[in-house]
C-alpha cells in the first residue's frame, strides 16, 4: 500500500509539474494565463503517466543515459500517440495536431517533440525521482494515508467533472453532423462559450481543438477527386 501511495504521489507530482510547463509555454507564447490539461484542476495526467511510466521501466537502463534517453524518447511517443488517438475515439474531436510539422505520424506525434521527451526522461530518472522519494519516504505513514486519500479523491472528482464536460463537445457535434462542414468545430467552440465557466476554460486551453467530422470529411473529398 505504501507503495502505491508514494507512486500515486508521484504522478500527481509530475502531472502538476507538466501543467506548470504547458502553462509556462502558452504565457510565453500569448503573454496570457492559460489553463491547460483536460482537467479543471492544476495537473496534466499524460506528463504524471509518463514520468510513472519511465520510473518504472527505465529502472535497470540508468546506467547508460543514452540508452535512458532513446528508451524515454519510445515510452512518451507511443503514450502521447495513444493518448490522442484514444481522446479522439472517445470524444470525435483532435485536441492536438502536428500535421503542419515536418517528420510527424498521423499529426499526433513528430520529431520536434521526441528530444524534450529524452531530456525530461534524463530529469526524471537522475534529478527529481530521487528528491522525491527521499521527501515521500520520510512522510509519517498516517500523513501519507491521509495525502493519499484526499487527493485521490480530489482527482476521481475531478476526472468526472471534466469528462462530463468534455463529452459536451461530441454531443454538441452530433447535433450538427449533418451540416458536415468546417463550421462544425466553430459553431461547437461557440456553443460551448455560451455553457458555462468549465467549458469556456476547455476552449481556452485546446484552441486549436477540432471536430474530427472536419477530417473525416476531408479524407473522403481527397479521396473522391
Amino acid at each position: 500500500m505504501h507503495s502505491i501511495e508514494i507512486y500515486f504521489l508521484l504522478f500527481i507530482s509530475y502531472a502538476f509539474l507538466g501543467w506548470c510547463i504547458e502553462v509556462g509555454c502558452k504565457l510565453v507564447q500569448f503573454k496570457k494565463f492559460i489553463n491547460r490539461g483536460f482537467l479543471i484542476g492544476p495537473y496534466c495526467p499524460i506528463y504524471g503517466w509518463g514520468a510513472l511510466a519511465i520510473t518504472i521501466l527505465l529502472k535497470k537502463y540508468t546506467y547508460d543515459i543514452l540508452v535512458l534517453f532513446i528508451m524515454s524518447v519510445v515510452i512518451c511517443s507511443i503514450l502521447e500517440y495513444f493518448t490522442s488517438y484514444f481522446m479522439e475515439k472517445v470524444f470525435h474531436a483532435r485536441w492536438w495536431d502536428y500535421s503542419s510539422k515536418k517528420f510527424n505520424i498521423n499529426g499526433r506525434i513528430c520529431l520536434e517533440t521526441l528530444i524534450p521527451f529524452g531530456l525530461l526522461g534524463l530529469v526524471i530518472m537522475y534529478i527529481t525521482n530521487p528528491f522525491l522519494l527521499e521527501i515521500y519516504q520520510s512522510v509519517p505513514p498516517i500523513v501519507m494515508h491521509i495525502l493519499f486519500a484526499v487527493l485521490f479523491i480530489i482527482f476521481i472528482i475531478d476526472n468526472i467533472i471534466s469528462s462530463n464536460v468534455i463529452s459536451t463537445i461530441n454531443v454538441e457535434g452530433n447535433k450538427l453532423v449533418k451540416d458536415n462542414t468546417e463550421e462544425i468545430t466553430e459553431r461547437v467552440k461557440q456553443i460551448l462559450r455560451e455553457k458555462s465557466w468549465l467549458h469556456r476554460r476547455l476552449i481556452e486551453a485546446y484552441p486549436n481543438l477540432k471536430d474530427i467530422r472536419i477530417k473525416i470529411k476531408n479524407k473522403l473529398e481527397t479521396k473522391n477527386k
